[in-house]
């Protein structure tokens, strides 16, 4: 089966930490054979999907301004897996987090996980 599975989502207060992780089923390795990038994007009602932050092929990261120096995403090759840990999270990163990988030409979603934010 086709898919990236998700999971570490949920509520945490002001000032606490989450990780976020994203598995690549074997399947979707098959497909697209090699992976260029991983990472996640966000979305609240109503909102478009923004970038959050991305790791390529050659690790090299991406960041949201927003997100700069409170979250850190990684990748583990031999695990297919990208994580996002985020630390000192604010109400305003309350939101969907979906993950990606891409290949040369296509890419794949995640179902997204809640993010809440909240005291």
């Amino acid at each position: 089966q086709v898919q990236l599975v998700e999971s570490g989502g949920g509520l945490v207060q002001p000032g606490g930490s989450l990780r976020l992780s994203c598995a690549a089923s074997e399947s979707i390795l098959r497909t697209i054979y090699t992976i260029k990038a991983m990472g996640w994007y966000r979305q609240a009602p109503g909102k478009e999907r923004e970038l959050v932050a991305r790791v390529r092929s050659g690790f090299d990261t991406v960041y949201a301004d927003s997100v700069k120096g409170r979250f850190t995403i990684s990748r583990d090759d031999t695990e297919n897996t990208v994580y996002l840990q985020m630390n000192n999270l604010k109400p305003q990163d309350t939101d969907v987090y979906y993950c990606y990988v891409s290949g040369a030409a296509t890419t794949y979603w995640g179902q997204g996980t809640q993010v809440t934010v909240s005291s």
